[in-house]
């Protein structure tokens, strides 16, 4: 078993000021892509609340370091702790991992943001990260005066830190990679996909208007695109897009969800295309 350490340099208990590469700027590996996402969840105010973050479509070559930072609404909730995930217990029987933590959270409440780093500390791949899974869990507390439907978003962006100690230039990605047989770090392209803590029930004091996708009040063929939006291109037009217009609310997917099965799809579209066009009566 090969124990060579892939981390150069000295690791403080301020491992978060140091880069996870200190050797040369990463490269990124070709056509190869991960998904990272954030979990949608609710609580009361003053209760407790957990949030999933997993990571999925890893590559064959595996995942050896995570570095990224996760930026939320310090008005309505706080973070309380981060846990290592179930993906990341390879790395638990590292020699070294009793030594210094594999995951390195560093909460800042005050400023809302959560940065995390995770570093295997042996090259050897058996103790990376190689399969879909709960990357780490975070758990918080809704604050007592948050008003009922607030919603946090719990967005991954990049972690304010040098690539480099040698470079000037900040992180203008997230990384998530490995380190090559030349100790040279190489990343992945990371698609994202945002979550939430909604305070109380979503749809708490409105009533469900099957059709209503929009939430205008009416069922048209506009509720149609709607949904079609949501199912093509959550990443923009879902709960926790990019658009700041034309996102679908979670109101919204409740009400656009007719055909009688869980979930949004584009059969529920067709559905309230045939209502509206009077092929059928009623919506469920």
């Amino acid at each position: 078993m090969k124990t060579k350490k892939i981390v150069v340099g000295a690791i403080a208990a301020s491992m978060l000021s140091l880069s996870v590469c200190s050797v040369a700027p990463a490269t990124f590996a070709a056509g190869e892509k991960v998904q990272l996402s954030v979990s949608n969840e609710s609580a009361q105010a003053g209760e407790k609340f957990t949030v999933e973050v997993s990571l999925a479509d890893i590559p064959s070559t595996n995942v050896s370091n995570v570095d990224f930072s996760i930026k939320f609404d310090n008005s309505i909730i706080s973070i309380d702790e981060v846990s290592a995930g179930p993906i990341t217990s390879p790395a638990s029987s590292d020699p070294s991992a009793s030594q210094i933590p594999l995951l390195t959270p560093e909460i800042d409440n005050d400023g809302g943001m959560i940065n995390l780093l995770w570093v295997t500390m042996l090259e050897d791949p058996t103790y990376w990260i190689k399969s879909d899974g709960v990357f780490c869990t975070i758990s918080g507390t809704v604050k007592s005066g948050a008003a009922d439907g607030a919603v946090a978003k719990l967005e991954c962006v990049p972690t304010v830190r040098k690539d480099n100690p040698d470079v000037s230039a900040a992180n203008e990605a997230i990384s998530i990679g490995y380190l090559d047989s030349e100790a040279v770090e190489v990343d992945y392209q990371v698609t994202v996909k945002n979550g939430s803590v909604t305070v109380g029930k979503p749809t708490s004091g409105k009533e469900r208007k099957p059709g209503d996708a929009n939430c205008d009040g009416g069922v048209d063929m506009s509720d149609v695109v709607m949904v079609m939006q949501d199912c093509l291109n959550p990443q923009k037009y879902g709960v926790n897009g990019t658009s700041t217009e034309d996102r679908i609310t979670e109101q919204g997917e409740s009400n656009g969800d007719v055909d009688g099965k869980e979930g949004l799809t584009p059969n529920d579209a067709l559905f309230i295309q045939r209502y509206t066009l009077k092929l059928i009566d009623t919506l469920s």
